[in-house]
């Protein structure tokens, strides 16, 4: 990806050597200390590795270039040591090697020697076999986590790219289909994607088309890209990988990865080269009932000089984009206008009305044989839910479940009144006021049965729509209701990954969306919190009790970290914050043993006790009750009696913070 944004030192260096005629870092107006003299400061700590191409010049079949290195307060780096140039390339254009053919990044060198110019400056030198001055040049530059050669200075990994002209200008043209940033949402920026790597353009530059003629068209990366996000077939060297848990994330959206840029942003001038530049290549990953050579699925063809005869660029995006297009269109013409209120004697009357996209209501009855599914959860505490599937020994709380519709017909005990679905809970364990337990809450969500466009009476194996979730609280007193804190994660980071059409807990329960449907106002602003998850993953667990570490403090963790394994550790992946506060009104979370107070409970989620450094007994002496009874961690957790924020003091930029 091309970086023009230089540092304030590596302009300096710069502005003497990216001329059309380069010669690399030099220059001196006789002041120890400016770049391209020793002497200068360097720096002492590198938490960030910046790394920038200020230099090349090219002779015979070498090319030398000059890379400069600061940290992260844009201060030089002096003593890299496990540094190289891991690939440099040139890229072929579209059609170049046959008609129809999509572009292509050419290796041609590499070189881990360097000299180090003591000022935050290096010069490598690069045998350079069939450089061509025409085309964009890629340099594709790694420092491996190590230290400087001081040996005790930390290095963090980097991998940086840069493409040019081979004057050292702005490329003129460059491969520029997909953003890393939009690959990030979901995969951690400088945490290895596979092979060790950790950036999207050290995968392109490597997974050309020239690896995949040597092995097998499932090298390349335009066909290896949609394969690993598509189940349609297995992946990998022995074929031994699926792409399950991926696929269910991108639901064959082409648009979670291809996404058009703002007319203002012009760093990505081939981002519609997916519907532009047709290939068998590509076609073949996720169309796996195609044979192209032999023409079974499609006539035959030996290569791709005909593709966009057929397949023209808005006809592909048309029937690529019409699925999802049309499912989104769909979720937005309907949404819920729900309410809940609690009598004096702690009945919830839960009330639910469906509008249109305009807002209007709809008429309830003419819909109800079109819902697969109205689904109400209630429960109450939104910070520390006390009814659940299976709740502890010492209470008597079950969540209360109801199902308004079920398969286009209204269900027992549900009235239609005044054009609303209307049903009564059993009793609510709800207080007056003062307590997390003075308010309950109840979770909506619809499943419309439809032909992909609009609305349509449900049948046996009707397909359904998981819709945009409602979300409401009540007290019986009138107050305000207790809420649920919206300071730790970021809502928007999990519309990032999951986008805003993912139909998230579709099959036993109708499925929902992420939307601004599930939004409430604090201080002024809409935000968007966890709330109506808490109203099935509460502190007894879900339906598989304390095994599964069910209770959302832990089953997110779990979640994200163990099956999809794409957070990697980075905690600002999803959270904005820490709110560690939110610890006092949380009790003891079931685990798989029993019951564990709550701190403890949400750390062993993602890490072992060894892992930690701590034993079993040492948590125990800290204060932790762990897979003891209900009784024994719920009366730890209210008495405070968990000492580990004394010296942990955890941040997202690092969890494992200690502070004595």
């Amino acid at each position: 990806m091309m970086n023009t944004k230089y540092t304030k030192l590596a302009m300096l260096v710069a502005s003497g050597a990216l001329t059309v005629a380069l010669s690399g870092c030099g220059g001196d107006d006789g002041n120890a200390g400016n770049p391209g003299n020793p002497g200068g400061p360097a720096a002492t700590s590198v938490a960030q590795l910046n790394l920038d191409v200020t230099g090349i010049s090219h002779s015979d079949k070498t090319t030398t270039v000059t890379v400069f290195a600061t940290n992260e307060e844009d201060i030089p780096v002096v003593g890299l040591k496990d540094f190289e140039i891991k690939k440099v390339a040139q890229l072929i254009p579209v059609g170049a090697t046959g008609a129809g053919n999509a572009a292509s990044w050419q290796i041609i060198g590499s070189q881990k020697v360097f000299t180090d110019n003591k000022d935050g400056s290096y010069t490598f030198t690069v045998e350079t076999e069939g450089f061509n001055p025409e085309l964009t040049q890629r340099y594709n530059l790694i420092a491996a986590a190590s230290t400087l050669l001081d040996g005790t200075t930390s290095v963090p990994r980097t991998e940086y790219t840069e493409d040019m002209a081979s004057d050292g200008s702005d490329a003129k043209y460059t491969k520029n289909v997909v953003a890393a940033e939009t690959c990030n949402t979901c995969h951690t920026d400088t945490k290895k994607i596979y092979h060790g790597y950790t950036d999207l353009d050290t995968c392109i530059t490597c997974h050309n088309d020239e690896l995949a003629a040597d092995r097998r068209v499932e090298a390349g990366f335009n066909h290896l890209i949609h394969n690993v996000h598509n189940s349609a077939k297995p992946w990998g060297k022995d074929g031994s990988k699926d792409a399950v848990a991926a696929h269910a994330i991108v639901q064959d959206n082409c648009q979670a990865c291809h996404i058009k840029p703002a007319d203002d942003n012009h760093e990505l001038a081939e981002w519609g080269n997916w519907s532009r530049v047709p290939t068998m290549e590509t076609c073949s990953s996720c169309h796996t009932d195609i044979d192209f050579k032999t023409g079974n699925g499609h006539p035959a063809q030996s290569d791709n000089s005909n593709c966009i005869a057929c397949h023209n660029a808005s006809w592909t995006e048309e029937i690529h984009l019409a699925k999802s297009t049309d499912k989104r269109d769909f979720i937005n013409s309907y949404g819920l206008d729900s309410s809940l209120s609690v009598s004096a004697d702690n009945i919830g009357t839960i009330s639910v009305g469906i509008v249109d996209i305009n807002g209007n209501p709809v008429d309830v009855q003419k819909m109800i044989g079109q819902i697969q599914q109205l689904e109400t959860i209630t429960n109450v505490g939104p910070n520390f839910p006390i009814m659940g599937y299976n709740p502890a020994p010492e209470t008597d709380y079950k969540k209360v479940v109801i199902n308004l519709v079920k398969a286009g017909q209204l269900q027992d005990g549900v009235e239609v009144v005044d054009n609303r679905l209307v049903a009564n809970t059993t009793t609510l364990p709800v207080t007056a006021t003062g307590a997390d337990t003075d308010t309950a809450f109840t979770f909506i969500g619809l499943g419309v049965c439809n032909d992909g466009k609009q609305a349509v009476d449900c049948v046996e194996g009707s397909e359904y729509t998981g819709m945009k979730a409602d979300l409401v609280f009540a007290t019986k007193t009138g107050e305000a209701p207790s809420m649920r804190h919206t300071d730790s994660v970021n809502f928007d980071t999990c519309i990032e990954c999951h986008g805003d059409s993912f139909d998230m807990h579709k099959g036993y329960h109708p499925g929902f969306v992420l939307s601004d449907q599930l939004a409430r106002i604090v201080d002024g602003k809409e935000v968007v919190g966890v709330d109506g998850c808490v109203s099935c993953h509460t502190p007894h667990g879900t339906y598989a009790s304390g095994g599964n570490r069910g209770a959302l403090e832990m089953k997110l963790h779990k979640t994200h970290s163990d099956f999809y394994g794409l957070i990697g550790g980075d905690c600002a992946q999803c959270h904005n914050d820490f709110n560690l506060d939110s610890y006092k009104v949380k009790g003891a979370l079931a685990t798989e043993g029993g019951y564990t107070t709550p701190i403890t409970a949400t750390c062993t989620s993602c890490h072992s006790s060894d892992y930690m450094g701590h034993s079993l007994n040492d948590l125990q002496n800290f204060g932790a009750i762990v897979d003891g009874t209900f009784a024994e961690a719920n009366d730890a957790a209210v008495a405070g009696t968990e000492t580990c924020l004394f010296c942990h003091k955890p941040t997202v930029a690092n969890h494992g913070a200690v502070q004595m």
